[in-house]
């Protein structure tokens, strides 16, 4: 008796579920009419909803493209003409377009691809126009420019119109409009111009058949991703009762609260988040795996890593950062894994490595971190030495060694020399480990704020009395020649001109231009040599 009523009770439902698609398909399948649920918070009234992404691309417009900036719309960039009359009003930052190859390709290469729903206002003609019959004598709004059509008695699911006479704009997730409209036109024609963020054309444009080839992708599944559907909150742009500059006010305070909201990602945090970029993986790992760096139960134990910022405070104890960790590992093993690398040459993103690689460039690159926790800097570290001594200029506060190597720019330096003596000149890593051993205890690394120093000039400024990271390149060219890396002559002689360039500074009393030597005399640029190259002592 029971599985008999049991039966019926699901026979029914299924009856009901037919019935209701039924009553429902003449509703959904309307070009014009879309299926939503309506919401309210406070004041604001809204409706969720999908649409196909196709659909988002051509109906859906920049949040500025609305009739209230359009004066000062820049059609070009698509961003608003800032000035006194505009400044007030904009809250949030100018559309970067050199974003739009790199979203578009997300959505066309990732298989688990997803943006979050975008937030938009609808509108219509009559909004901007203070002699339509929809206002009222007070000029305030006789109707909403919403029309819902509810299919239920609590108002609260139904049928909203976006029909042709609708425009609509983004109030919220612009660049993933702008990722989605590029990945409709990659579709349609073929090609996708990359942009530098005002919009000009940058580089080769990204080939769709390029894309296919490089990522194994199949252009079917490809076209169909014009029919995916994305989330989509509607707010009307004028509610009854509302005089116009009431209506404008509620719309440009959801425009700006929803991106002062919105709290940017550190680097570090980015890194952090990061799936797909093999460097930001193995970075993460071995910034929890190696001894050198990970946490440890002691008491009084600082941690070694700035897991947000791309700086270390004056008095912070860290060593490093997470940010300054995927540079160093992409230096290191850019020469192994060239792969690992964003294809340039076509404006190609790259994708997650497999297990197997990811497991491979981590040991490459504890290796590397073996030997650097053997420099004798390094080694001070568990004699109880604080970071903040060792990185400090000796000109600073309670001042320090000023040292290369507790200075994220000075780490990828070598890290990214290191990795073309390793991988590209085959040379061992002991060996190199060996002569950073000896120069390291000779000083080279130390107090490179003084003219002693042959980072002095490089990667200290001495007229500004801080860091300069312009100086990298050089920097790690040096790191390369004084550890046997540089066997041409004139290859030689540039980085000898480069390094006598960097150590010449403008005299502030006489303008000129003054060379500064290793004992720290003014001499011709061309009295500034290299010093001697390192040998292995070992």
């Amino acid at each position: 008796m029971d599985q008999d009523l049991t039966r019926q009770l699901k026979q029914q439902k299924t009856e009901e579920k037919q019935a209701l698609a039924l009553l429902l398909e003449p509703y959904l399948s309307h070009q014009e009419k879309l299926f939503v649920q309506k919401t309210q918070m406070g004041m604001a009234q809204s409706y969720l909803g999908s649409v196909t992404l196709e659909w988002l691309a051509s109906r859906v417009y920049f949040a500025l493209q609305l009739p209230l900036f359009r004066r000062k719309y820049d059609q070009d960039t698509h961003n608003i003409i800032r000035d006194s009359e505009t400044i007030e009003e904009l809250q949030q930052r100018p559309l970067d377009w050199s974003r739009q190859a790199h979203l578009a390709q997300y959505l066309a290469v990732l298989k688990n691809h997803k943006f979050p729903p975008i937030l938009v206002v609808i509108s219509q003609d009559w909004v901007n126009d203070p002699t339509a019959p929809e206002w009222d004598t007070n000029c305030r709004a006789k109707v909403s420019v919403d029309d819902f059509l509810s299919l239920d008695k609590n108002d609260s699911i139904g049928l909203l119109n976006i029909g042709k006479n609708y425009s609509i704009f983004a109030l919220d997730g612009q660049h993933r409009l702008m990722g989605i409209q590029g990945l409709m036109e990659l579709l349609k024609t073929g090609k996708l111009e990359v942009y530098n963020k005002g919009k000009k054309a940058t580089g080769n444009p990204i080939k769709l058949d390029d894309l296919v080839e490089e990522y194994d992708l199949d252009p079917i599944a490809l076209q169909n991703l014009a029919k995916e559907k994305i989330g989509i909150e509607i707010i009307p742009a004028v509610i009854k009762g509302e005089t116009y500059e009431e209506a404008r006010r509620r719309v440009r305070s959801v425009f700006v609260h929803v991106n002062r909201m919105a709290i940017s990602l550190s680097k570090g945090q980015l890194v952090l988040l990061n799936e797909d970029d093999g460097f930001a993986i193995v970075a993460r790992r071995l910034a929890i795996t190696h001894p050198l760096l990970k946490d440890r139960d002691e008491k009084n134990w600082n941690s070694r890593i700035n897991w947000d910022s791309a700086t270390i405070a004056n008095k912070s104890t860290v060593l490093t950062t997470l940010q300054a960790l995927q540079d160093i590992a992409e230096g290191y093993l850019e020469y192994k894994l060239p792969h690992w690398k964003s294809k340039d040459k076509k404006n190609l993103i790259s994708l997650r490595p497999d297990d197997k690689e990811i497991k491979e460039a981590l040991t490459l690159l504890s290796e590397l971190f073996d030997g650097l926790a053997s420099l004798p800097s390094y080694r001070q570290l568990e004699q109880g030495v604080k970071t903040y001594e060792l990185r400090r200029f000796t000109h600073d506060k309670r001042g320090g060694e000023a040292s290369f190597l507790f200075r994220p720019v000075g780490q990828i330096a070598l890290a990214q020399a290191l990795g073309f003596l390793v991988f590209s000149k085959k040379i061992a890593l002991k060996t190199i480990i060996n002569k950073l051993i000896y120069f390291d205890e000779i000083g080279g690394f130390s107090y490179m704020d003084t003219s002693q120093s042959i980072w002095y000039g490089v990667l200290y400024d001495p007229m500004k009395k801080r860091i300069q990271v312009s100086g990298k390149k050089l920097a790690s060219r040096l790191l390369i020649y004084l550890l046997g890396g540089v066997t041409d002559d004139l290859e030689k002689a540039e980085i000898r001109r480069a390094l006598a360039e960097a150590r010449t500074i403008k005299d502030a009393a006489t303008n000129e231009e003054k060379t500064i030597d290793f004992q720290g005399n003014f001499v011709n640029p061309k009295k500034v040599g290299l010093p001697d190259i390192l040998v292995d002592n070992e």
